[in-house]
């Protein structure tokens, strides 16, 4: 079944009402933003200064029922709106499903699958009464230790951008806001609250705002304004970005603009003049204590702006139908483990819910090396007498460890803080692999920890050693460190001493599989040892890790995920750090974006560096062969077509993962080379072939002209890479 039908009309045009069929059983009425904004007006009008206010900011952190609650106007049938984390999963609420988060589904490169779990996602949140899902996170991973960079979908912003766009339609098929994260230049944790993001506009334009363009090409419904200030003004108070003929509008954004928790640095006459409409989470700045929330301190003096701040709120409300028949908020996430009376026990998982999170653990996986069959993967577990598993991150990770799974003590299924989910239902590596080896008559000896003498000593004697090893990062936020980390990570190091435990399993058995859970590249200086003839990147798989993995070790799927980051050897190959410095004399630091358009693997082409392993890789247990390149190039205004062949020329069933990469004329001032498409093709049986097409879009071809604030296509000759990897490529040609 399609994520909705709509009868009368199509959901693209949304000319007109229709009735869409969500997934969670429910039926709801998807209304134009013209008809949405009619509804809220008219009922703005019918509401007192207090009310207006109220619906324009919360109740407070921690009266909240859900992470974020706005006052409810009960005599118009308006509820105290529930906003709640996290971007991969519901947050501090029990019987969810613990989805991957961002980087995981970016490394399928699977729009169908970024679509199919932005509608679980968004039937979970509908079935727990939530109004607005603050998700998803778009932040690029500009620096590779950024704490939070697995809850987005990489440094790359078309990737970004596409996944965005997926996503949110997901969750709004089904009735469920999508709120559109951080909003701008947010890109680690240490000064959040207020370093400087110095950024150019063609920058701006080109990579960090890129995929908010996309969001709101998807009718988003909400944008969240983040901590940092932008060029030197607070992104909750920076008209440029968020007013009325800022960024967000001008580009034709109708929704709600809503803080980050704590963001409004400023008063809250400033924020509001600025463009903001709602601020969260309401009673830090003055305190619970007073009932009339403190923004209406301000909006006593300035209706006019209140009414719009309002109507803004309200439309989304209205246009998602939300208005009739939404469940209630059946949760209460003071009270995280399920007790007290307003948690009513509702479970939203289903079976489909736990199977896609499984099919995305394995589609994310990337086997980033393999040797010859009879060793390495898949494993044939009838070929195999004894085998090891080694590692903390094998065993089921600590379930208590906060509200917001802030430890690694245990496997890595997702990231700690804010964007974290429920680990309640999480199926570890070794309960998985017992079960497969168990069933095969395998003895198992294990080694569940890091210990660097008990990790060798188990393995031996073994004919195989799957070694599972991590690297964690989370929020800095309000949270503790862990393990030494303030959010972003201090290296690329793997935890607990990874490496050597790698090496010394190596260094004992001659089939050593390494298995790496990580929230970002980490470094492998053990990749060409003779003695690990595989090595998977597990990545942050969510809480069906074990199962997962065990269908690509297995072979039951064959691995088509792609590194949605280049894992390289040094940070120096970035071209970019963490600043950690304060501001001089004191004060918060200035972040200069000098790097401008290179990120990851677009600095590496144009400085010549070669990473260990570059964005878009990922082996297979069978190969393909590319052919048949044809570009269909038009004029300016129109599109370009780019065509080729796949053909599975190996002995197994595979999918392929290929990618378009676009080289502007000689001049425009971009990289070497820029991802500009990509599609899953398969699964294709031995033998068979398939034609891809893939559509370079105007903005596509065109870059940021700050002189004409608009976006302008470049004269002269392009050049198309089309290949299995940034470098990887198979197929050139130009138009």
């Amino acid at each position: 079944m399609p994520p909705y039908v709509c009868l009368g009309t199509t959901v693209l045009l949304v000319l007109a009402a229709c009735v869409i069929t969500a997934h969670a059983d429910a039926a709801f009425t998807l209304r134009s933003w013209t008809e949405a904004f009619a509804l809220a007006n008219a009922t703005v009008a019918q509401l007192t200064l207090q009310e207006k206010a109220g619906l324009a900011t919360g109740v407070d952190q921690f009266k909240s029922r859900c992470i974020g609650n706005v006052y409810p106007v009960p005599r118009l049938g308006i509820p105290a709106l529930c906003l709640n984390d996290g971007p991969a999963g519901v947050r501090q609420v029990k019987d969810v499903t613990g989805f991957p988060p961002g980087i995981a589904v970016a490394a399928t490169f699977s729009r169908r699958l970024m679509r199919a779990r932005g509608v679980a996602l968004g039937e979970e949140f509908r079935g727990k009464g939530i109004n607005m899902h603050l998700g998803p996170a778009m932040d690029l991973m500009r620096n590779p230790k950024a704490g939070r960079g697995w809850e987005s979908f990489g440094p790359d912003p078309y990737l970004n951008g596409e996944a965005a766009f997926e996503t949110i339609t997901g969750i709004q098929s089904v009735g469920v806001m999508a709120c559109a994260k951080h909003f701008i230049a947010n890109n680690q944790e240490q000064w959040r609250y207020g370093h400087i993001s110095q950024v150019d506009d063609r920058t701006l334009h080109e990579m960090y705002y890129y995929p908010f363009l996309r969001s709101i090409e998807a009718n988003v419904s909400a944008v969240m304004c983040a901590y940092p200030q932008f060029n030197g003004t607070s992104a909750c108070q920076n008209a440029q970005l968020i007013g009325p003929n800022g960024l967000l509008r001008r580009d034709g954004f109708q929704g709600v603009i809503v803080s980050d928790w704590g963001a409004t640095h400023d008063s809250a006459a400033d924020n509001a003049n600025a463009g903001l409409d709602m601020e969260q989470p309401g009673g830090w700045l003055i305190g619970a204590w007073i009932r009339i929330p403190p923004l209406a301190l301000y909006l006593m003096k300035g209706a006019q702006r209140l009414d719009q701040m309002v109507a803004n709120i309200l439309a989304p409300w209205y246009r998602l139908g939300q208005d009739s028949g939404y469940p209630a908020v059946n949760f209460d996430a003071q009270r995280p483990d399920g007790t007290g009376p307003r948690n009513l026990n509702v479970s939203v998982r289903s079976a489909n819910h736990t199977a896609l999170a499984r099919e995305i653990a394995a589609a994310s996986a990337v086997l980033l090396k393999n040797s010859a069959r009879g060793r390495g993967l898949p494993l044939n577990a009838s070929a195999l007498t004894r085998v090891a598993i080694v590692g903390k991150d094998a065993r089921l990770p600590n379930l208590n460890c906060g509200v917001s799974n802030q430890c690694n003590d245990g496997t890595m299924a997702i990231g700690w803080g804010s964007g974290s989910n429920s680990l309640e239902f999480t199926v570890p590596p070794v309960t998985a692999l017992n079960e497969t080896f168990a069933g095969a008559g395998v003895a198992v000896a294990l080694s569940l920890s890091n210990d660097l003498k008990a990790g060798p000593k188990a393995a031996a004697t073994a004919d195989a050693a799957v070694v599972l090893v991590n690297a964690m990062s989370g929020e800095l936020g309000l949270y503790q460190m862990v393990n030494g980390i303030r959010g972003d990570r201090n290296d690329l190091e793997l935890a607990f001493s990874g490496s050597q435990l790698v090496q010394n399993v190596a260094a004992v058995c001659s089939n050593t599989i390494v298995v790496v859970h990580s929230v970002g590249p980490v470094h492998m200086p053990w990749v060409t040892h003779p003695n690990i003839t595989a090595i998977v990147y597990a990545g942050a798989p969510g809480e069906q890790t074990g199962p997962g993995l065990v269908d690509v070790l297995f072979g039951a799927v064959n691995p088509s995920g792609r590194l949605p980051f280049s894992i390289a050897d040094d940070e120096a190959s970035y071209g970019t750090t963490i600043v950690t410095d304060p501001g001089f004399p004191i004060g918060f630091p200035v972040i200069d974006y000098a790097e401008r358009l290179l990120l990851d693997y677009r600095f590496m082409d144009a400085r010549g560096i070669v990473p260990r392993f570059e964005f878009g890789f990922g082996l297979s247990y069978t190969t393909f062969a590319y052919s048949a390149l044809a570009i269909a190039a038009a004029g300016p205004g129109t599109s370009t077509t780019v065509s080729f062949s796949i053909a599975n020329n190996g002995s197994v069933a595979g999918t392929e993962t290929p990618q378009l990469y676009l080289g502007y004329p000689a001049g425009a001032g971009e990289p070497p080379k820029v991802l500009r498409g990509f599609d899953e093709v398969g699964p294709l049986a031995p033998g068979a072939s398939r034609q891809v097409v893939m559509t370079l879009g105007e903005r596509e071809m065109s870059v940021w002209d700050t002189p004409s604030q608009s976006w302008v296509r470049p004269a002269g000759t392009f050049a198309v890479f089309v290949g299995a990897s940034s470098r990887d490529i198979r197929l050139t040609g130009s138009f």
